[in-house]
């Protein structure tokens, strides 16, 4: 599995848009940091929906009088807390269903076009402009 980083994200908005490097970083850095504060906010459930992408929800989970320890087997009090969930939009859905075997194919170079790069996985639809 591949893991991407802050970084990654800020160099292909780089690639997209060709802004300098310290604008783009500045401003992932300050959106993450927005997203953050809002969901660590006084607000015990919150929704932040971002169109076309998903919706960020912080949940409250009830607390468990009666958890159980699985090393000790001791019944413990687990108190109420927040957790967060993500719900993905249309397009990011309608993106994630193309077939696993589709994208498998398309990363095995075919043995009639060795010295070309394999064909990408389908793009997912552009983003609309807006809010």
């Amino acid at each position: 599995m591949k893991t991407y980083i802050k970084k990654d994200v800020v160099e292909r908005v780089i690639e997209k848009t060709g802004e300098k490097p310290e604008i783009v970083a500045r401003v992932t850095n300050e959106i993450f940091n927005s997203l953050r504060e809002i969901m660590t906010g006084d607000d015990i459930e919150l929704r932040i929906e971002i169109r076309d992408f998903g919706v960020f929800e912080v949940k409250k989970t009830k607390p468990k009088p009666k958890a159980r320890n699985p090393k000790t087997n001791d019944i413990i009090y687990v108190p109420a807390r927040r957790k967060t969930h993500f719900k993905p939009g249309k397009l990011l859905k309608q993106a994630l269903k193309v077939p696993i075997s589709e994208l498998e194919r398309a990363e095995q170079p075919q043995e009639s076009m060795q010295q070309s790069e394999p064909e990408p996985p389908p793009a997912p639809p552009p983003m609309q402009e807006g809010y």
